[in-house]
């Protein structure tokens, strides 16, 4: 067994690897990372990434760029233009990120789930003053992002974004060892809450869809392309902001560094599409959610 192999397998163990990865002090490795991943010294640069790509299945073959100046400049990588196919369905909601599936479903009144057993509800990820009705009993969908993947997301509709707001919080692990033991961890950790309302003259149109990207050890940063601010822990600004900007289905809206999470509620009408599971791969403007319009 090699090296790599051995590490794999002691991190593997779900004790240590919780231990390890969520029981260190958290923000301030977080923000160390923030700092060391902008070094742009070539030595730094290459030895991070040559460490990454040996614990990682690192793929930079589709990045529109061969040399990176920094770590986080590969992190927040963009594709070769034409890579990422996008779903054009009228009647379907393209992923809007490079992802693992996870948890799934329909939304019980506001109770939705980030494993089994572990619920949690609407209120508690956006907040008592938000107004939750267009997600009552609708859809939702997890999203997990790795380090290894590309870190941007997209529009998964044509879409007006309306509100942001944003939450300061802790820096849990996202992985499933960490899901199975931390209760309402998404609603604990930094997030954005994008709330959208879909476009166009088909039978979406109007419906209200939030994409909520949730931050995590090493991540805690997300830019929004269409807000001038860079959220991140030492964020101390407005954390409401209204909004009117438009997108194009599959239009990039911004990146988090290294790997996180994606939370999709839908409205009464989506489900996930046919076929896909826990654990599948997904990639940014496949199928994910189509309407029926029939309230499943």
């Amino acid at each position: 067994m090699s090296l790599r192999q051995q590490i794999h397998s002691v991190l593997n163990q779900e004790d240590l690897n919780f231990l390890l990865t969520n029981r260190l002090p958290r923000r301030w490795l977080t923000q160390f990372m923030g700092w060391f991943s902008k070094i742009e010294q070539p030595w730094v640069r290459d030895l991070s990434i040559a460490i990454w790509k040996y614990f990682s299945a690192l793929d930079l073959s589709e990045a529109q760029k061969s040399r990176f100046t920094s770590m986080h400049d590969c992190f927040t990588r963009e594709l070769k233009p034409g890579l990422r196919p996008v779903a054009m369905d009228p009647l379907v909601m393209s992923s809007p990120v490079d992802a693992i599936v996870g948890a799934h479903g329909p939304i019980e009144g506001t109770r939705v789930f980030q494993a089994k057993g572990f619920p949690y509800t609407l209120q508690d990820l956006l907040g008592e003053e938000e107004n939750i009705a267009d997600w009552v009993d609708g859809s939702f969908v997890t999203l997990r992002l790795t380090s290894s993947m590309y870190h941007r997301f997209h529009a998964p509709f044509d879409c007006t974004v309306e509100r942001v707001r944003y939450f300061s919080g802790d820096t849990w692990n996202v992985n499933p060892i960490a899901l199975r033991r931390v209760e309402k961890l998404f609603c604990k950790n930094e997030r954005a809450f994008i709330r959208t309302r879909l476009g166009g003259d088909g039978p979406c149109a109007g419906q209200r869809v939030a994409l909520v990207p949730v931050a995590a050890i090493l991540v805690a940063s997300i830019r929004l392309h269409f807000l001038d601010v860079l959220f991140h822990l030492r964020y101390q600004g407005p954390t409401t902001v209204a909004c009117d900007a438009p997108f194009s289905k599959g239009q990039e809206m911004g990146w988090f560094q290294h790997g996180s999470t994606v939370i999709v509620l839908a409205p009464k009408g989506f489900g996930l599409c046919e076929g896909l599971v826990d654990g599948d791969h997904v990639c940014m403007g496949q199928a994910l959610m189509r309407w029926s319009g029939s309230g499943v």
